[in-house]
């Protein structure tokens, strides 16, 4: 009795140390992908003009969709964390003196894991395509946010909202441009060629890259109807629109849900490479939950090595070097399966096979 209840305590005191190894996980992890964003995300601001709070909703959709992959990454890192920081402060080996199981010792990873695969299957199959979802329609809003950079320097522009633009100079840093020339045949039997000095683009903070006021200066105006008009300007105003279809824009994979992915799958008319593409992402959402399991038992299996005075330095680059394995391995097997060179199931579970069995086998070395 005494035993179990000390197994209870045990248990309770790994599993509440593990918790804010985890969270500290997530933040490590969320700010190194951000990182890989940070010039992404400044080109949007200075050169796209686009503002924070749109730029804070790029990061928040970022991180929603990716969540499912930093769920098991976390885990890890918690788990090294805390059962290496046990085996160095030797904790480890008074459990074991003290009578208790490794079955005990292992429980409290176990069970975190078991949350957390949850947790990530839910993000996963229902949130993160949501996320993934608005990141793409957002992107998509922003692609031409700075208008200015669709003009090029001295040469004619036909993707400018539907207008043929040219411009001596362009200022790419404000948005202003210098000698213009525009030509708009937008209504037929009346085209107009606009002739200006200088110009400037002002894009709609409210519609980044769909409302644009092009303001010109000390110009002419050119209609050619059945006459020809011609009138002379100091300050004239052209509200452009361009307005994206956002409903009828055709989903990723990544942004489907499970059960989107599932009725897709059921189509008998699905080109072989899309039906590849589906049924790689479809086990791909499982997988990764199950991912969680398999890095719990390789992170005991690697912190409860005894007597490892240098455990607390080299947890981070422990987890850094599986997780870098892992995901090598599993893109490379991905994109075998999408090329059609292997199953996509063989590929998406193959890589969590090998690192379930690495698991297994540094627990029995380290328990024997």
């Amino acid at each position: 009795m005494v035993s179990v209840f000390r197994g209870k305590k045990a248990a309770q005191y790994i599993f509440f140390e593990m918790l804010p190894s985890f969270i500290l996980g997530l933040i490590v992890f969320v700010s190194i992908i951000l990182m890989f964003q940070v010039l992404r995300l400044t080109e949007f601001a200075l050169v796209h003009g686009v503002d924070m709070k749109t730029i804070a909703q790029i990061i928040g959709y970022i991180c929603i969709s990716l969540l499912p992959a930093l769920f098991p990454m976390s885990l890890l890192f918690a788990v090294i964390l805390t059962y290496g920081r046990l085996s160095s402060d030797s904790e480890m080996v008074a459990m074991k003196a003290s009578g208790l199981h490794m079955g005990m010792i292992l429980t409290p990873a176990v069970v975190l894991s078991l949350l957390v695969g949850v947790l990530s299957a839910q993000t996963s199959f229902e949130i993160a395509p949501w996320g993934n979802r608005q990141f793409e329609v957002l992107f998509t809003k922003l692609g031409n946010t700075k208008a200015a950079a669709t003009v090029k320097e001295g040469t004619f522009s036909e993707g400018f909202f539907d207008l043929v633009v040219y411009a001596n100079k362009v200022h790419s840093d404000n948005g202003t441009l210098e000698n213009v020339f525009i030509y708009d045949e937008r209504e037929e039997g009346a085209p107009l060629t606009i002739i200006a000095k200088r110009g400037a683009i002002v894009p709609d903070p409210k519609a980044p890259g769909h409302n644009v006021l092009l303001r010109l200066e000390d110009g002419d105006i050119h209609r050619k109807t059945q006459t020809h008009t011609k009138i002379k300007f100091d300050t004239y105003d052209i509200r452009l629109t361009d307005p994206i279809q956002e409903v009828i824009r055709e989903k990723s994979a990544q942004s489907l849900t499970l059960s989107e992915l599932k009725e897709i799958l059921k189509k008998k008319d699905l080109k072989p490479q899309d039906q590849r593409t589906y049924q790689t992402e479809f086990h791909k959402r499982i997988a990764i939950s199950v991912l969680c399991i398999v890095f719990a038992l390789i992170g005991v299996g690697l912190g409860t090595t005894t007597n490892r005075r240098t455990a607390k330095s080299s947890g981070m680059i422990l987890c850094i070097g599986i997780i870098i394995g892992y995901w090598v391995l599993y893109v490379t097997f991905e994109g075998l399966a999408r090329n059609g060179q292997l199953p996509p199931a063989f590929a998406v579970w193959s890589p969590l096979v090998l690192f379930a069995g690495i698991g297994f086998n540094s627990l029995r070395r380290n328990w024997n």
